[in-house]
């Protein structure tokens, strides 16, 4: 990784420090696992208050005060307001009713790409013999991973996207009557199957054009769609590899499980995306399996809907990381659409806090 300030170094030395396993220090793709980034937020919480800081649960920001085109501070839920000429602007890519805030109080925000698709599961052992071979199962390699892309007849790229050896998919909608799927592995990564999303890439001039916050309607509609495919109980809309790729309606599983907890309803998950996203999945699907051996099995699993790949909007900010038209604003992480991770968000909030610093 290019690092020349070494900011990807002290995040994980923070990691590590906050319980993470010494070992993502020097492995060339280090993982942590769910539940140890559990209490890992809780030991970094602990030194924050420590250190004089405040958490507040329960919270939220419901209005941000400018004037002049500077922040003056800004009014919680609760009714408090908070005065400061500073904010340090850090939410999640799904903090809809505050982009949504920020968007009328006039804050320059601009829709920018993401990536719309499934969860496509397989069993490990599949994966594993792939990639390693007669080696597959050896305790020293671990679950086997993959990396892959496809550039598509019709223009669109897919990949695969947040790639969980071993591990699960699991519920992610923040919003009630939507489904939504994302994925996770625990340190041992040792579940039965392999998840990943295969995405096709959007972006706003083509696919959700003319206002900035475009990008979010496209998630909701598609979001509202999977819930009423999966039979709105929040089971999620699924379809085996081989009926989605022969156009059939779904019959039955085959070998492979399902990991998704809440539940799955057997569909078309056509009907689930544009067609432009099924035309390309279906082409990159049987392209994907001459690179890793069964991945077009007609038993794996595709689970829908696949919407959070990253943050539909970017807040723009300056060389001095401050809203371009807000002074006082510093737009920071995911949400605000400058990082697409927990090391590359970490990275990103040392250099906003150094910039914050440097003007106060």
């Amino acid at each position: 990784m290019k690092d020349p300030n070494h900011y990807g170094r002290k995040v994980m030395t923070e990691f590590v420090k906050a319980g993470a396993p010494e070992e993502i220090l020097f492995v060339s793709k280090p993982h942590i696992g769910t539940y140890k980034l559990v209490t890992m937020v809780e030991k970094m919480r602990a030194e924050i208050i420590e250190l004089g800081g405040e958490v507040r649960f329960a919270t939220r920001v419901d209005d941000l005060h400018i004037t002049d085109s500077k922040v003056t501070g800004v009014t919680l839920n609760t009714g408090e307001i908070l005065k400061t000429n500073h904010v340090i602007f850090a939410v999640g890519h799904s903090a809809r009713d505050t982009f949504e805030m920020i968007h009328d109080k006039g804050v320059y925000i601009e829709a920018k790409p993401f990536s719309i698709g499934f969860r496509i599961e397989h069993k490990q052992s599949t994966i594993d013999q792939a990639r390693f071979g007669d080696n597959a199962g050896n305790e020293i390699l671990g679950a086997a991973d993959y990396k892959l892309v496809h550039h598509c007849k019709n223009g669109r790229s897919v990949y695969s996207f947040c790639m969980c050896p071993g591990g699960t998919v699991v519920a992610a909608a923040s919003e009630e009557g939507r489904v939504v799927t994302n994925g996770m592995s625990q340190y041992s990564r040792n579940e039965r199957n392999a998840n990943s999303a295969i995405v096709v890439g959007i972006d706003p001039e083509r696919d959700y054009p003319n206002h900035p916050l475009a990008g979010i309607e496209l998630q909701r509609q598609l979001e509202t769609l999977a819930f009423e495919l999966g039979g709105k109980d929040y089971s999620a809309p699924a379809q085996t590899i081989g009926d989605f790729l022969k156009g059939k309606p779904d019959s039955e599983l085959g070998d492979v499980k399902p990991s998704y907890t809440p539940g799955i309803t057997l569909t078309d998950l056509s009907k689930a995306l544009p067609d432009f996203a099924v035309d390309a999945i279906r082409e990159a699907i049987p392209a994907f399996n001459r690179k890793i051996k069964g991945f077009s099995s007609d038993d794996g699993l595709l689970t829908g809907v696949e919407t959070r790949t990253s943050s539909p909007i970017s807040i723009k900010r300056n060389k001095e990381f401050q809203s371009i038209n807000t002074k006082g604003l510093f737009p920071a992480g995911e949400g605000a659409g400058y990082a697409g991770g927990i090391l590359s968000a970490g990275i990103d909030g040392i250099k906003v806090a150094e910039a914050w610093q440097n003007r106060c």
